[in-house]
């Protein structure tokens, strides 16, 4: 399994393993490289059913839209597979594939934005998009699935109002899933910087969510 390098405790560099998803990854750019496009494809799909979920939530979670989410994942996926051969090994592949993610997702942010400033609400036109609930395994009342709805909206307002940096850092670290070190090497920052981020990203949601409640 490929490795990549880190520094022990002692300051010696150590070995660890990669996922399950940059080992998939590596041997696709190695395939579309070699030519071997036919099975490069079909371990393609491997890793898009290890990447689907997650991806689907991340998506969710910036553009509030089932249909906008799923739109964005989908054009995440061919754009990976399209560019796998610049796809640098000794980065987590999770890391890389949630940067092109989220720049997805600002893209059609904007263009929503843009077209929202032009258009006109049609009469009784009300907000479809729906959050999951996990109610032990029961289906939702209709108070718990309208309760559900509002707190996703005031999370979503909340983490929308957060600068920049601090957005994509949450993101990345709480619904992403990535370590501090893996968002520091697909942003450039230190380790450090990334838990300084999401330290203030966090205390800000909690003093709006606070004040919204």
């Amino acid at each position: 399994m490929p490795q990549i390098r880190r520094q022990g405790s002692a300051g010696a560099p150590a070995l660890a393993p990669l996922s399950k998803e940059s080992t998939l990854a590596a041997e696709v750019k190695h395939l579309v490289v070699t030519g071997d496009m036919d099975t490069a494809r079909d371990r393609f799909a491997e890793l898009v059913d290890l990447q689907q979920r997650r991806a689907v939530r991340i998506a969710y979670h910036y553009l509030r839209d089932a249909y906008d989410a799923d739109e964005a994942v989908q054009d995440a996926f061919v754009r990976v597979f399209r560019h796998i051969r610049s796809y640098r090994e000794h980065m987590p592949f999770e890391v890389w594939f949630t940067r092109i993610l989220i720049n997805g997702c600002l893209d059609i942010r904007k263009a929503r934005a843009r077209r929202q400033r032009w258009s006109v609400p049609l009469p009784g036109a009300t907000e479809t998009t729906v959050a999951p609930i996990a109610s032990k395994g029961l289906v939702p009342t209709p108070d718990e699935s309208l309760t559900a709805r509002e707190r996703a909206r005031q999370i979503a307002r909340a983490v929308a109002r957060l600068p920049a940096r601090q957005r994509t850092v949450f993101t990345m670290c709480q619904l992403g899933g990535q370590s501090a070190a893996e968002v520091g090497t697909a942003l450039g920052l230190s380790e450090a910087t990334v838990r300084v981020h999401l330290f203030r990203a966090v205390h800000k949601l909690r003093k709006q969510l606070e004040h919204d409640g």
